[in-house]
């Protein structure tokens, strides 16, 4: 796959921690104590230009360390972990999935964002009390490989329903829902489609078609998916991944001259709608920067860096997306959601669940 790309979700290690990367820092180092200094705390996929962080630092006077958490789900569970004794001031990228872990345990301080009034509030899940900041949406959605299905003269799935045919039988790697972000998006976006009373059976007929389940979205692109640069370069045999409705535009950003179509493509009717969130962490050494960094989170500037840079659509309407986006990212007009209270209510056993049915 594309190195730019920024999705990277692996297993989910509670507890480990990665190397803690300075940015819009002249050198390494940094005391994190520093008034001067303030630490967002994220997940493995997070990235931002250079120019744009030392832009941040010249207006405001704040230099930006990240620490970095492991993917989605094990950051998550860090941050709540290490509460008491926070690692930094802000915390980025709990999406709506896990949006009431985080809230239920106290994890953020409330503080309205400047800027927020230009995210729409179909985005604001928790706008009663502004504890968390929607900063990007993404959409979780099978990829397919044109390729292979252009050599098999077979047409590639587009929905939920066709994933469970006969012709589509071993050809779909997911994640484990248990350990993976997109993972249990996609199987969210399938208690939507089909309702809690009807999601089990679909996924035994997902089951009994084959499907792969593997530990995490690293692991399902860049080595199972043949249709991705990493995928192909591992002999991936699986035509069908889930991933992102942006990753296509990731295969292609690199590429000169860049082709009229992406080697891949995206089954719109298998989307789930994910929103994620920024939040100045309880007992934050240093709020005021913490605010400015939330601030500049949802600031037009940031905004339109941020969709090469992790392969995010912007929270912030008056962002404007790269062309490559526009170009070669799927349009989801309808995807799959479900309501946050909803989520919190029966994810556990959910997941528990999935697990059973999927990896007895």
């Amino acid at each position: 796959m594309n190195s730019n790309i920024r999705r990277a979700i692996g297993v989910a290690v509670v507890g480990a921690l990665g190397v803690a990367t300075l940015a819009a820092c002249g050198g390494s180092g940094s005391d994190a104590s520093d008034s001067k200094t303030v630490t967002l705390v994220s997940h493995d996929s997070f990235n931002a230009s250079k120019p744009v962080l030392d832009d941040f630092t010249k207006k405001t006077g704040y230099k930006v360390r990240v620490v970095k958490s492991g993917d989605a789900g094990a950051a998550v569970n860090q941050a709540i972990l290490s509460k008491s004794h926070p690692q930094g001031d802000v915390f980025f990228g709990v999406d709506n999935t896990l949006l009431s872990r985080a809230l239920d345990n106290g994890l953020f301080t409330p503080y309205e964002a400047k800027g927020l009034d230009r995210v729409p509030r179909d985005l604001q899940l928790d706008a009663a009390k502004h504890r968390a900041t929607p900063v990007d949406t993404g959409d979780i959605c099978v990829n397919y490989d044109r390729a292979y299905f252009k050599d098999h003269k077979l047409a590639p799935p587009r929905s939920f329903d066709d994933l469970v045919k006969p012709e589509y039988k071993n050809l779909l790697v997911t994640e484990n829902v248990a350990t993976s972000s997109p993972g249990l998006a996609f199987q969210l976006g399938t208690v939507a489609k089909y309702g809690a009373d009807g999601w089990q059976k679909y996924w035994q007929r997902l089951k009994d078609n084959g499907v792969e389940v593997v530990d995490g979205w690293e692991q399902a692109y860049n080595q199972r998916f043949s249709g991705s640069a990493a995928g192909r370069k591992a002999k991936g045999d699986k035509p069908l991944v889930v991933s992102y409705a942006s990753s296509p535009p990731a295969e292609v950003l690199d590429a000169k001259p860049q082709p009229q179509e992406g080697p891949t493509g995206v089954a719109t009717g298998t989307c789930f709608r994910q929103i994620e969130f920024a939040g100045l962490l309880d007992g934050a050494k240093n709020t005021e920067g913490g605010k400015a960094l939330l601030d500049f989170l949802v600031s037009k500037e940031f905004q339109e860096d941020m969709p090469l840079q992790m392969f995010v659509k912007p929270a912030n309407q008056d962002a404007k997306l790269p062309e490559v986006f526009t170009k070669y990212g799927a349009k989801i007009p309808d995807p799959e959601t479900l309501a946050p209270e909803q989520i919190a209510k029966n994810r556990e056993q959910w997941v528990k669940s999935w697990s059973s049915l999927l990896l007895k």
